[in-house]
């Protein structure tokens, strides 16, 4: 980021969860290095998602979901002081779009929550997967499990409602901090690196279809 504002706006301590790093030294973290040294030089975007020459697709998948998911706080922890049972008692990216809450313990049926509550439990969810070595195994040599995309698959789609919730209720808030230019560049390369590997079916990404149109147009910041 080159604006010293945004850089203020977008601290670590409005991060809606702890950020999750790479262990220096790891193949991991050479990978988000490189992934970080081409968004820093101003690649365009469509090329910088692009699986690297001689690397592996879960390697460079698993990178990515983690560097989205601390992105995403951050989005939503610049706004989460807005977004209350109040003012958001459904989790909705508009009226059209109303995303309910399932997981394998307590809400094993599609639930009907408020959207400060989704986020919470979605965060949570995701921290688990990640954090989970027989998911996103961090060991040299040690391989992924064979539903490793499926879970990346879920992961991104309910990331991705997190945008939609962002742009559709929150983004005057957005507007207000000038953040807008970052939160359209941190879309597009979300945006890029689901379609470029297929990981988010493509009615799931109808509700920011002209989002992403607008957005395409701009530069990165």
């Amino acid at each position: 980021m080159s604006n010293p504002f945004l850089k203020q706006v977008f601290n670590k301590d409005k991060t809606f969860r702890p950020k999750r790093k790479f262990e220096p030294g790891t193949q991991r973290f050479e990978l988000h290095k490189k992934a970080q040294a081409s968004l820093n030089a101003g690649l365009d975007l469509k090329l910088a998602v692009q699986l690297p020459a001689g690397e592996e697709l879960n390697d460079w998948v698993a990178v990515h979901v983690v560097d989205f998911f601390n992105r995403v706080n951050l989005i939503y922890g610049t706004i989460s002081d807005g977004c209350t049972e109040r003012s958001c008692p459904v989790m909705s990216g508009g009226p059209k779009y109303e995303y309910r809450w399932q997981d394998e313990h307590r809400f094993r049926r599609p639930t009907a929550l408020s959207a400060p509550r989704y986020m919470d439990l979605l965060m949570d969810w995701i921290e688990v997967q990640i954090n989970n070595e027989d998911v996103f195994p961090t060991n040299v040599g040690t391989p992924f499990p064979k539903n490793f995309l499926q879970v990346v698959k879920k992961i991104l789609s309910r990331l991705f409602r997190v945008f939609v919730h962002v742009y559709i209720h929150h983004f005057d808030r957005i507007a207000q901090l000038g953040s807008e230019a970052h939160v359209n560049t941190c879309y597009k390369h979300f945006y890029y690196f689901v379609t470029e590997f297929g990981l988010i079916d493509t009615k799931e990404l109808e509700p920011l279809t002209y989002t992403v149109v607008m957005v395409a147009q701009l530069c990165i910041c």
